[in-house]
């Protein structure tokens, strides 16, 4: 039995005999099975993405400039700059994730005449 499981860990069978497939049997049992039996916390996001794409172009290894419809970022009148800097930072952690800081950002229009917002980001 001790020889078995070392050839087990060691997987030294030879493909297509019975050992090998009962490794792969093992194998695809728990890729498949052990979702629905643990939590591993891999939840999709709740949050509500933009209705529109994001572009996001390298700032010459500095950072990322991320343009964003100005419909997708709800900023209230009269917000101050530290209100501003969470709202987009909120609206880019779609494609930069959370570990982003917001430098500067500027309005501007596309080429459909569409108002958005460039904001250039750092990790």
């Amino acid at each position: 039995m001790n020889r078995i499981l070392k050839s087990y860990f060691y997987w030294t069978y030879p493909r297509g005999s019975f050992h090998y497939d009962v490794m792969v049997t093992l194998i695809l049992l728990f890729i498949f099975v052990t979702p629905h039996l643990w939590d591993y916390g891999d939840k999709p996001s709740r949050a509500a993405g933009p209705r529109h794409p994001i572009q996001v172009v390298g700032d010459g290894g500095h950072g990322v400039i991320v343009s964003v419809l100005a419909e997708d970022v709800q900023i209230a009148p009269g917000a101050t700059t530290s209100e501003v800097r969470a709202t987009l930072r909120h609206a880019i952690e779609p494609v930069t994730g959370d570990a982003v800081a917001v430098e500067h950002w500027e309005t501007t229009r596309d080429r459909d005449g569409s108002l958005v917002w460039k904001i250039w980001a750092r990790r």
